[in-house]
């Protein structure tokens, strides 16, 4: 199914999930942590990918972009539904049609697991508090989930696996005993609710209609007094001489008719029978079959809009990462946007990949690409490129130079060793792994010796590590034995074309943006002129 086995309804929540709920894992307990998470800016890349029409849906993609698959099987199945419903346009009519159709019912099955209904004369104090008895709310919300079963149960049948995994979660729930209760009749017995078939003959129980009008009892009261008039007329006189006392009687009980009925069937019946649903395995398997579902239109819906091309890249199997894409845009920045130059990479067997050049030539830019691209590809979706190739990686690490708290004792210097310590011991053959610099805060002999010593490993390690550096001695070290692949960024007339070619950055551009900025030495003299200084 997914990288976690948990859905995203969870049967001991109290409160309406988050869509942004899902968690990044530590270091080298799944394929993105925590760190890795903020520096590609994984919630800016929701934000672009995000077309589900449910709030499941949105969940879903969430989690998948948070803690995508690491395993070529299930990514495949993912690729493989999508080209179904590209395909097979009866299916993908079908298929939007349910998701529009749920998307109108679901935040009313959410109000009925958890609302609280205050009753008639009760003043709502939050969202959570709904006037009423839950009558309204529990009609429309089962509602949800039984059109949705009922949908599924009409579509054309697929061809693809993982589609028919996610129609036979539905299914389950439509044989499951929540979906029972859903559909009816429910019976209150003196402890639970149950089904016609839990009940038994003999057992003693109110059927439960989810109304204050109670068809049933009234027609037996009529009934009474019918019986009462015909059969027993002398109790007319009974009735005429105690009127004025029995209306006192009678009016208390009318007027108490409604909170007496309505609060029954609350607490006896709506509250329980929303607790079996919001427990049931089935219940919420369900739900995250609907969320996946969406997950596959809003994979559709979001390379329809982007623009330029978008592909679902082909997955290669090997021992090793391997990465390669032709007119690769960055998902954020590209968008829409006819101005953004677009790169090539191919990163098949040189292990080693050292990114040279100036700061705002592009080198961050790219490597981001590579690592969105990569993210995007594992949670199943289109990534933007003209072609793109990889393998699946089990580990997507990206580190920036970081500063120092006051309590860590070994400065930025040890600061950022200890995360690429971290980062080394969880990678393998099938990682990528992208170094913003190494080694920062200590001397530049030391520098080169350490940053020797650490890409060393990670080259013997096999998998793709991409380093961005001023460091061209470092790069040089590499090159003179015949390891990694060597880019530099394009400059033009001293202006950055944004495009990546092969070879050495030895020139530095430091002056040139100093300038730019207004702090170059000419600045700073007239500064210090100005001031009297």
């Amino acid at each position: 199914m997914t990288a976690t086995t948990d859905t995203i309804l969870r049967g001991d929540a109290t409160v309406l999930f988050p869509i942004k709920g899902t968690a990044p894992v530590a270091t080298g307990e799944g394929v993105v942590d925590d760190i890795t998470f903020r520096t590609i800016e994984i919630d800016a890349l929701f934000d672009f990918a995000n077309h589900a029409r449910t709030r499941v849906g949105q969940a879903v993609l969430y989690r998948s972009l948070v803690r995508p698959e690491d395993a070529f099987e299930k990514v495949a199945a993912k690729q493989e539904a999508l080209r179904e419903l590209e395909q097979n346009k009866e299916l993908l009519q079908s298929v939007t049609r349910l998701v529009q159709r749920a998307a109108q019912w679901e935040g009313d099955f959410y109000q009925l697991l958890y609302a609280s209904f205050i009753g008639l004369m009760g003043k709502p104090a939050n969202e959570q508090e709904l006037g009423g008895y839950g009558y309204d709310t529990y009609q429309r919300g089962i509602r949800f989930l039984l059109g949705l079963a009922e949908d599924a149960a009409a579509l054309p049948a697929p061809k693809s696996a993982y589609l028919k995994d996610i129609l036979a979660a539905v299914d389950r729930f439509a044989k499951s005993r929540a979906g029972a209760l859903m559909r009816g009749p429910v019976y209150r017995t003196e402890k639970t609710v149950v089904t016609k078939q839990e009940k038994g003959l003999f057992t003693p129980a109110l059927k439960f209609t989810p109304t204050l009008f109670k068809p049933v009892a009234l027609s037996l009261a009529a009934v009474a007094i019918v019986v009462l008039v015909n059969v027993l007329p002398l109790l007319l006189d009974i009735v005429e001489t105690i009127m004025p006392a029995l209306w006192l009687f009678l009016l208390p009980v009318a007027l108490t008719y409604t909170p007496i009925v309505g609060s029954f069937d609350r607490d006896g019946c709506i509250y329980p029978l929303r607790d079996i649903y919001r427990r049931s395995p089935e219940v919420q398997e369900a739900v995250d079959a609907l969320g996946r579902l969406d997950e596959l239109l809003s994979f559709r819906n979001y390379a329809e809009a982007y623009g330029p091309p978008m592909v679902l890249p082909t997955l290669l199997e090997g021992p090793s990462h391997r990465f390669s894409m032709k007119g690769a845009r960055n998902p954020i920045l590209g968008k829409n946007n006819r101005y953004y130059v677009p790169n090539d990479a191919a990163l098949d067997g040189h292990c080693l990949t050292f990114i040279t050049g100036p700061n705002s030539g592009g080198k961050t830019a790219f490597c981001k690409t590579v690592a969105q691209i990569q993210l995007l590809a594992q949670a199943g979706g289109y990534v933007p490129a003209a072609s793109a190739e990889l393998t699946v990686a089990d580990r997507i690490f990206y580190q920036t130079p970081e500063m120092s708290a006051l309590s860590d004792g070994e400065g930025r210097f040890g600061t950022e060793l200890k995360r690429t310590k971290a980062i080394f011991l969880a990678t393998s053959a099938s990682s990528l792994v992208v170094l913003d610099e190494l080694s920062e805060g200590t001397t530049t002999q030391e520098k080169l010796e350490i940053s020797a010593n650490i890409l060393e490993g990670f080259h013997k390690k096999g998998n793709n590590t991409l380093l961005i550096t001023h460091n061209h001695e470092l790069v040089d070290v590499f090159q003179e034995q015949n390891i990694g692949l060597a880019l530099q960024v394009e400059f033009a007339k001293e202006r950055a074309t944004h495009r990546l070619v092969p070879g050495i950055s030895r020139v530095s551009h430091a002056h040139h943006v100093a300038r730019k900025i207004g702090f170059a030495k000419e600045d700073i003299a007239k500064y210090l002129e100005e001031k009297g200084i």
